[in-house]
C-alpha cells in the first residue's frame, strides 16, 4: 500500500527516492478489521489518518444515540480534533470495511516536515481543501430540505449506498429511518 500514498504524493509534489524510502521504512500503513474503533469517546489520541482503502465513519453518542457525522473512504485524511491538544475524544472513528490507512501523529509528522518540507507545503494545501469543502457541505446541509441532501448525496457519495447501513445513511442526513425509506419511495416513482 505504500505505493497508494507514493501515487498520491506524486500528483501534487516531485516524490524522491529518500521520501520513498522514508515513507517505506516508517511503517505508518495500517490495516484494520471492520469493526475496530480507531477513536473512542473519551479517550486521549493524537492519530490522523489518510484512509488508502476502505471506509470509516466518524459518530457521536447523543441521548443514547449514535448521530453519524461524516463517512471518510478513499483518498481522503481524518485529521483529530484534539490534534495538538491534551484533552479526550469526543466521537468515534469505526471502520466499515476492512480499512488501510497511513497512521500518523503530530511528532511523526514534524520529523517528516523537518525532512521533507514539501510535504508540509502538501499538508497546508490538503488542509485549505478540507476546511473548504467542510464549510461548502455544511452550508448545502443547513439549506437543503431532507430530499435534497439525500439526492445530493446520491450524486456526491453513491459508492456509500452500498457500503453502509441505511440507518447510519439516514443518520448522517439527520433523519429518521423511517423518513429516508419514504424519500426512497418518493424518488423511486
Amino acid at each position: 500500500m505504500e505505493n497508494e500514498i507514493i501515487k498520491y504524493l506524486s500528483r501534487y509534489i516531485p516524490v524522491t527516492k529518500e521520501l520513498e524510502e522514508a515513507i517505506s521504512k516508517s511503517g505508518f500503513i495500517q490495516c484494520f478489521d471492520k469493526g475496530t474503533l480507531l477513536v473512542e469517546e473519551g479517550k486521549f489520541t493524537q492519530k490522523c489518518f489518510f484512509i488508502l482503502k476502505g471506509c470509516v465513519r466518524n459518530y457521536y453518542i447523543k441521548d443514547g444515540e449514535e448521530k453519524t457525522t461524516e463517512f471518510y473512504t478513499e483518498e481522503q485524511a481524518i485529521i483529530a480534533s484534539a490534534n495538538g491538544k491534551n484533552i479526550p475524544s469526543t466521537y468515534y472513528l469505526e471502520c466499515m470495511e476492512p480499512t488501510i490507512a497511513a497512521v500518523s501523529d503530530p511528532e511523526f509528522e514534524e520529523d517528516m516536515y523537518r525532512k521533507f518540507p514539501e510535504l508540509e507545503s502538501l499538508s497546508r494545501v490538503m488542509a485549505e481543501k478540507i476546511l473548504t469543502k467542510q464549510i461548502e457541505t455544511f452550508a448545502e446541509f443547513k439549506m437543503a430540505s431532507p430530499e435534497e441532501r439525500y439526492l445530493n448525496f446520491l450524486t456526491t457519495r453513491p459508492d456509500l449506498i452500498q457500503r453502509v447501513p441505511q440507518h447510519q445513511i439516514a443518520s448522517y442526513l439527520g433523519i429518521k429511518p423511517e423518513s429516508l425509506s419514504r424519500i426512497r419511495k418518493r424518488i423511486m416513482k
